[in-house]
């Protein structure tokens, strides 16, 4: 049986502690999993909280739940977290649905970027990650 990877998130003085997110996670061992960025779609392909952010953000991080499923692997395995916004102002809301889903005490590296629109104008979140496991 291979060993767990070991995860570190080493404290770094010298920048700003903001909270919600690990500027440094470092990853010894195991195996790495890339899950490409998830959209608020079902199993059938069809759009879930058209015009509702909260509902769009949970589909996104269910789906990325059931990614992660598929190989093994548990939202304590995310170590980056790329989240894809088409505006800013839905960050607290966004940040809500996260911690629902991340360890708040040990969260994955982070990055938030507005875009101007994803693959679907409907679309208002998109949330890739990389994980590791045994």
């Amino acid at each position: 049986m291979t060993e767990p990877p070991e995860i570190h998130f080493p404290a770094v003085p010298e920048l700003a502690q903001i909270p919600g997110y690990s500027p440094v996670v470092e990853v010894r061992g195991g195996r790495t999993v890339y899950l490409s960025g998830q959209i608020a779609l079902d199993a059938q392909g069809r759009t879930v909280g058209e015009g509702d952010f909260t509902a769009q953000a949970r589909q996104v991080f269910a789906n990325l739940q059931q990614a992660l499923a598929a190989v093994g692997l548990t939202f304590d395995a995310v170590v980056k977290l790329t989240i894809f916004l088409t505006d800013f102002r839905y960050l607290p809301q966004m940040r809500a649905v996260r911690d629902e889903y991340v360890n708040t005490a040990s969260p994955p590296a982070s990055s938030a970027v507005q875009v101007s629109a994803l693959v679907r104008p409907e679309l208002l979140i998109e949330v890739e990650a990389i994980a590791a496991g045994p």
